[in-house]
């Protein structure tokens, strides 16, 4: 990306090396304010409210949950300046040119409705800081902000988000030392207790939370210089989304035992944090907007890459972009003015159960990049029409995949279904934890056997 072009001018094409820039820091500051948010801060309170785990049991399950799931995250990430392109395109190599369309479609109704469900809470957020902007104008303001900033593309979201680091940073900080500088209530310690089931339910909502950004890490590392390795952008990204989100996960559970009660979070921090809680609700709201950029951004790319899947020849510029964002933006908001509260409330539910089909794709994903093809991945063959090296279809990839998603029905528990096994651990969503596995040893296994079946060929040819 030139340092003249204001607009990004590359959508889903190869970062050729005279274009990368940047370091990896940058990856902190991005991490570590994207994870600093409402959704966040809610989610975190869930473990004293839901589970009611005492504070240090709490505390214990989400630090170590973030710490393990943002091994997932932080991997992926680490793949950007080896390949220079997309999450998304990338999957190609391991699923075929034509294979990878259905993680790519998943994946962009994940985006989308991340995004339609933030411009309907900013709008929120909007209408409660001025009262007298009306709820549909607050919606639309909240949702062309967003836009904006994912227009300008990645050099803009990093420089935002690095303003964005320091002020969320001191302020949250700075809200735990106001909160607890009050006097505690008598059983603030003593309240709840540690119950191995709430404490495994709390490491998975938050293992789950890191792993669900994984399909668009790479996006926002692709531009960084290939000699950079891998080490450093790990290092950043796991630090910096470890780092933001427990420390909104935790300051929600510091606000909800302060306040008591079973109360909204958000309300409980506005009332904990004093004279600090108003200026906390407009931070919380521009981190929305930024945010939901991403969410932008992300879902832009990948239906990019669907309809380049098609055509091959095809490398959209800047402009392509802007144009699938404005559509994004329109048909957002006009689903966010339209839907009901409980529509969003549904829409939300059938999002959140659609990340169970994420965790095969990021396991193929980090067994296919760091354990098969060794870090190392043929770029051209990735835009050829018949796909390369790669193939259109990736036969054993995808029966390995759809067999991570199956593994999981008996012991999903969402909105619209409960498996026979789902309480196998009362209160805890294990089937991630069943299709990490299941999916890690039979991609392996696959790769072996496929292996073994190829080695005569060779040795033939040779």
């Amino acid at each position: 990306m030139s340092q003249n072009n204001v607009i990004e001018n590359k959508s889903v094409d190869y970062v050729p090396e005279n274009e990368r820039h940047g370091q990896a820091r940058s990856l902190f500051t991005l991490w570590f304010c994207t994870n600093i948010a409402p959704l966040a801060v809610v989610t975190g309170a869930i473990s004293t409210q839901t589970y009611h785990l005492n504070i240090l049991s709490a505390i214990s399950a989400i630090i170590a949950g973030h710490l393990f799931g943002g091994l997932f995250l932080a991997l992926t990430s680490a793949q950007g300046p080896r390949v220079g392109i997309p999450q998304m395109v990338q999957s190609r190599a391991q699923f075929g040119r034509y294979g990878s369309l259905l993680v790519i479609c998943f994946t962009t109704a994940i985006y989308l409705g991340f995004f339609i469900s933030n411009v309907t809470l900013s709008g929120k957020v909007i209408n409660n800081v001025i009262p007298a902007l009306p709820i549909h104008s607050a919606t639309i303001l909240g949702a062309v902000a967003a836009t904006l900033i994912g227009i300008v593309g990645y050099r803009f979201i990093h420089h935002i988000n690095k303003v964005g680091a320091w002020v969320m940073g001191i302020a949250l900080v700075t809200g735990l030392f106001v909160m607890l500088g009050h006097p505690l209530p008598a059983d603030f310690w003593q309240r709840g207790s540690f119950s191995l089931n709430g404490w495994f339910a709390t490491f998975c909502i938050c293992a789950v939370w890191q792993i669900s950004f994984s399909p668009y890490t790479s996006d926002y590392s692709r531009y960084l210089p290939a000699n950079i390795g891998v080490f450093r952008p790990f290092i950043c990204t796991w630090l910096g989304a470890c780092c933001g989100t427990i420390l909104a996960f935790l300051f929600g559970v510091v606000a909800v035992n302060l306040v008591g009660g079973e109360g909204d979070a958000m309300a409980a921090v506005r009332q904990a944090t004093g004279w600090l809680g108003p200026i906390l609700m407009v931070l919380f709201l521009m981190n929305i907007i930024c945010h939901n950029s991403m969410n932008l951004y992300g879902s832009v790319l990948s239906l990019i890459t669907a309809v380049q899947t098609f055509r091959p020849a095809w490398l959209p510029a800047a402009r392509v972009r802007v144009m699938f964002s404005a559509v994004v933006l329109v048909g957002g908001v006009l689903v966010s003015l339209a839907a009901s509260a409980n529509f969003v409330s549904f829409f939300l539910n059938l999002i959140w159960a659609l990340i169970g089909v994420l965790i095969p794709w990021s396991v193929i994903n980090l067994l296919d990049f760091y354990v098969v093809k060794q870090q190392r991945y043929d770029i051209p063959s990735i835009f050829q029409a018949d796909g390369g090296r790669y193939g259109l279809v990736n036969v054993n990839a995808l029966l390995v995949y759809f067999g991570g998603v199956v593994v999981q029905i008996p012991f999903v528990e969402n909105a619209f279904f409960t498996g026979p096994y789902a309480h196998l651990i009362p209160g805890a969503d294990i089937s991630w934890v069943i299709s990490l596995v299941v999916t890690s040893v039979a991609y392996l296994l696959f790769h072996k056997k496929g292996a073994l079946l190829t080695a005569p060929q060779q040795q033939r040819a040779q």
